[in-house]
C-alpha cells in the first residue's frame, strides 16, 4: 500500500460529498490558536474554539481527514476509556466518573455537530456486539447490568441465538447485544463537513503543509517549509501520524495498521439477508472483525489489526476469507476497494492528554476507538485553553509508558503481546 499526500484509494474517498482544496501555508500569519493535524481531534478542537470567538488556524500535512479519521470503520461508539476500573486506580473515583461522563457525551457531540451544521454523512443508529463463546455472553450480561446501575441513557438489549437472525444473517455467532444509541456513519464526509463549518465561521485551514518544527515558549510558532504560524497556544493532534514532529512525544503511541475491504453494491435482498436491521457489528476478539453496510449497500468489512508496523501485501487476500467465514453468501462478491492506515495505540489503552511547556496541548492514543472520543477530546482541549481544566487535568496526571528503543522495538514487542492474547483466545 503506497501512501501519497492525497487520500488513500478508499470507498470513503470515492464517495465523498466534496473534495477539499485548501491552500498551502505560505508566509507568516498570527492567530490565537494553531492546530497541527486535520483529523477529528484537530477539527473538533478548532470548531469549539471558533464557536467561542477564537481565531484558529489548522495546518495539515496532506488533506483534511487524510489519516485514521477518514479511513476508519465508521462506527459511532460512545465511551472514552476502555477499562474504567483500571483508570479509577490511577485517578480515583471522581476522575473515573468524569471519564465515564465524557464517554456518554462523546457520541452526543457528534450528533449535535451533524444537526447544527446539516452534515450529510449517512448516519444510522444501532450497534450489535456479537458473541462467539459463552464467555462473551457472560460479559454481555455484565455490560447490561453495569449500564443499568449507572442509568445509561440508551436502550441495551440482549439478543439470544434464536433471535439473532433478526439482525445478522450469519451462523458464526451465538448471541449478541444491541446498543440502540450507537451506530455508524461515513467518517470522511463527517470530518469534511465539520471543516467546512470552521471555514464558514472564519477559521483558516491549510493543507499540503507539513509541520517541520513546533517552537514552544511564551510565543509559540508552528513552522512549515513555506510558512510560519504565530500563536498564543498550539494543539498537537497528529496522533499516529505525528511522527517525530514533536520529539517529546515520539514513541508515546505506537502506530498499528487497521484495514478494510468494500464489496461491490449488493442487491437489496442480499443486503437485507446479511444485516436486516442495518446495524454496525463487531465481535469480541483481540484480533476482531467489524463490519457494516454502506449507504449504497456495500459490505464494509474490517479487521486485520497489524501491530508489526508493516502493511500486508494484499489486504483483500487476508480480509476476504474472513468476510466469507462470517458470510458465505459473499463468496462471489467482487471487492471494489481495499485500504488501511495507522491507528495510534497507547500501551495502557488510555488516551494521552497533556501539555508541553504550558502553551502546547496534545491528545493522542485512542487505540482504535476514535470517532466519538476524538470529538469529546477536542472539546476538553478547547475548554482547557478557555480556562476550564477540570476534565483535562484528570488525564494530564496519568503517567504513560514509553517503550525503550523507539518504534523498531515497540512495534515487534506489541505484536508479540497481541499474538499471546490471540493464542489464548484460540485455546479457550
Amino acid at each position: 500500500m503506497i501512501e501519497t499526500s492525497e487520500h488513500t484509494a478508499s470507498y470513503y474517498a470515492a464517495s465523498s460529498n466534496w473534495q477539499t482544496d485548501y491552500p498551502k501555508l505560505q508566509g507568516e500569519i498570527s492567530v490565537d490558536i494553531a492546530v497541527v493535524g486535520g483529523g477529528f481531534t484537530g477539527i473538533s478542537t478548532a470548531l469549539r474554539l471558533i464557536e467561542n470567538g477564537y481565531k484558529v488556524a489548522i495546518v495539515e500535512a496532506n488533506r483534511i481527514s487524510w489519516g485514521a479519521s477518514g479511513r476508519n470503520g465508521g462506527q459511532l461508539i460512545d465511551g472514552f476509556v476502555m477499562d474504567l476500573d483500571k483508570f479509577e486506580k490511577k485517578v480515583g473515583k471522581a476522575g473515573a466518573d468524569i471519564a465515564y461522563q465524557m464517554g456518554i457525551e462523546s457520541r452526543d457531540v457528534v450528533l449535535e455537530r451533524i444537526e447544527k451544521y446539516s452534515i450529510d454523512c449517512d448516519l444510522r443508529f444501532g450497534f450489535l456486539d456479537v458473541a462467539m463463546n459463552q464467555g462473551d455472553i457472560d460479559e454481555f450480561h455484565e455490560w447490561i447490568e453495569d449500564k443499568d446501575k449507572k442509568n445509561y441513557p440508551h436502550k441495551m438489549e440482549f439478543i439470544p441465538k434464536e433471535k439473532l437472525q433478526e439482525h445478522i444473517g450469519s451462523e458464526r455467532y451465538i448471541a449478541g447485544v444491541v446498543n440502540y444509541g450507537n451506530g455508524h456513519l461515513h467518517p470522511l464526509n463527517l470530518c469534511i463537513g465539520e471543516a467546512r463549518a470552521i471555514t464558514e465561521q472564519g477559521g483558516l485551514i491549510f493543507e499540503q503543509s507539513k509541520v517541520i518544527k513546533v517552537k514552544h515558549g511564551a510565543k509559540p510558532q508552528v513552522i512549515t517549509k513555506e510558512g510560519v504560524i504565530n500563536a498564543k497556544k498550539v494543539v498537537l493532534a497528529g496522533n499516529a501520524y505525528l511522527g517525530k514532529t514533536e520529539p517529546k512525544l515520539a514513541g508515546s503511541v505506537i502506530p498499528a495498521g487497521s484495514y478494510i475491504i468494500a464489496t461491490e453494491p449488493l442487491s437489496e435482498d442480499l443486503a437485507n439477508e446479511l444485516l436486516p436491521s442495518n446495524m454496525a457489528v463487531c465481535d469480541q476478539r483481540v484480533g476482531l472483525d467489524y463490519f457494516r453496510l454502506s449507504a449504497d449497500r456495500r459490505m464494509l468489512f474490517g479487521g486485520l489489526c497489524n501491530y508489526s508496523g508493516r502493511h500486508p501485501r494484499s489486504i483483500t487476500g487476508v480480509l476476504k476469507p474472513k468476510m466469507e467465514r462470517a458470510f458465505p453468501q459473499l463468496k462471489k462478491a467482487k471487492i471494489d476497494y481495499e485500504w488501511g492506515g495507522y491507528i495510534g495505540i497507547s500501551m495502557n489503552r488510555i488516551p494521552q492528554m497533556g501539555r508541553i511547556e504550558n502553551n502546547t496541548y496534545y491528545i493522542q492514543g485512542y487505540s482504535g476507538h476514535g470517532v466519538a472520543p476524538t470529538h469529546i477530546a477536542g472539546n476538553v482541549i478547547a475548554d482547557a485553553i478557555m480556562g476550564d481544566t477540570e476534565r483535562f487535568d484528570v488525564f494530564d496526571k496519568v503517567w504513560h509508558l514509553k517503550l525503550p528503543g523507539g518504534l523498531w522495538f515497540a512495534n515487534p514487542a506489541l505484536a508479540l503481546g497481541m499474538m499471546y492474547h490471540r493464542i489464548r483466545e484460540l485455546l479457550a
